[in-house]
């Protein structure tokens, strides 16, 4: 992710170097559009740009329900370990979006 340094420089760093780790629940209601899915697999979108750092928060909760996450531009592709959990870790993407 792109993080603003000490010094007010911008550089890149990745999750275990955030000095203040933006939660997930912070993240979402701003860069999410939507999410759907089947079976073990869910597809959240974002805006354009913030699928990597949504895919990043949703690493860091560290779900158990979540065997892991795939980011392009605006599209997240969350793997399941369980298809059952689909829906309820969609609401728990929507529900933490809703500002």
């Amino acid at each position: 992710v792109k993080v603003t340094g000490a010094d007010g420089t911008p550089h890149y760093s990745s999750p275990d170097q955030w000095e203040s780790t933006p939660t997930l629940a912070s993240l979402l209601p701003t860069l999410f559009q939507s999410a759907d899915g089947v079976g073990h697999l869910l597809v959240v979108k974002t805006l354009k740009g913030a699928a990597q750092t949504v895919a990043a928060g949703i690493d860091w909760e560290e779900w158990p329900e979540v065997l892991g996450t795939l980011a392009g531009d605006d599209t997240i592709l969350v793997v399941l370990r369980n298809p059952e959990m689909l829906e309820c870790v969609q609401k728990r993407i929507e529900v933490m979006a809703t500002p």
